[in-house]
């Protein structure tokens, strides 16, 4: 490559090969992600992403079958790529027909040329068509036995930024039930188990991030019991979503009103998290919706 900052990849291949989820862990590696590109646009779009100014200097595009006679044009595309000097990698996806079948079978997805015919006749239709282009490509992924895991440990290796965070970011956010289920959480935890300050008139309007609160809480021989088993239970999810390759986890933490209990156990339990290097975010969602006179800023400054 001549630009050593510069990275266009150019994802196409075997439909039902990965492509898309290629390109989304290439979206979460920091890259800017175009879908279905037809080829005929590449050698633009790559000229405007080579010379703009701006943080786009990381690109990848999908460009395949789906595009009909449009898709006759990556060939020419890369060709003139190559003539104006544009630094480019072109990836090939692709996996046995096996594989594919059983793809298709399981997803029940219509192949892109098998709409009159057998899927098996689609792929191999696919294959000849794509010959061509699997010749021009820098580099062949095969996915016919490639785990999550093993996807994300080669793309981190292969395409990796020097800023991109290679760690899972872990989200841990309080709420109140009274409130609402959050939906946007991987888990939600109900604490509604343990002591509730909220019926000690002293600690009523004092968030679960004040001392006094917390301690009253924790003092509980349920609370400690809860925490160490949350504890040990957090860290064998987090370490082995990671080893699959989910790059985000977002744990919700909720009791009665969100001031209270969750919200001291989202604090206990993110600086736990934190304190095992990982990347952790700690948010109380509900917390000003109820009458706080008494709180303390979390190290988030939130």
């Amino acid at each position: 490559m001549e630009d050593d900052d510069f990275r266009f990849v150019i994802i196409t291949g075997m439909s039902g090969a990965g492509k898309t989820n290629f390109m989304q862990k290439l979206e979460d590696m920091g890259y800017y992600c175009v879908d279905n590109l037809p080829p005929v646009l590449i050698a633009r779009f790559a000229d405007l992403c080579w010379k703009s100014t701006s943080n786009t200097r990381h690109v990848a595009v999908v460009s395949d079958i789906r595009g009909g006679s449009f898709f006759d044009a990556l060939p020419q595309a890369l060709n003139e790529l190559e003539n104006r000097g544009i630094p480019h990698e072109v990836v090939f996806l692709e996996a046995s027909d096996e594989a594919l079948v059983r793809r298709y079978m399981e997803t029940r997805r219509q192949h892109p040329l098998a709409k009159n015919m057998r899927i098996q006749e689609g792929i191999a239709a696919e294959r000849k068509i794509l010959a061509g282009v699997r010749a021009q490509a820098d580099m062949i992924v095969d996915t016919t036995a490639m785990k999550p895991s093993n996807l994300q440990e080669y793309m981190k290796s292969r395409f990796g930024l020097n800023n991109w965070s290679k760690d899972m970011q872990i989200t841990v956010f309080s709420f109140g039930f009274k409130y609402g289920i959050p939906i946007d959480a991987d888990m939600v935890l109900d604490v509604r188990l343990l002591p509730n300050p909220f019926y000690i008139q002293k600690y009523k309007y004092s968030s679960g991030r004040v001392k006094e609160v917390a301690d009253y809480i924790e003092k509980s021989p349920v609370t400690k019991e809860f925490l160490r088993r949350l504890y040990d239970f957090m860290d064998f999810m987090v370490d082995n979503f990671k080893k699959s390759g989910k790059t985000q986890f977002t744990i919700a933490i909720g009791c009665t009103g969100g001031m209270h209990r969750s919200v001291f156990v989202t604090e206990k339990l993110g600086n736990h998290l934190k304190e095992r290097n990982r990347q952790v975010n700690i948010e109380h969602r509900d917390l000003h919706r109820n009458r706080v006179e008494h709180d303390v800023a979390d190290s988030t400054g939130r």
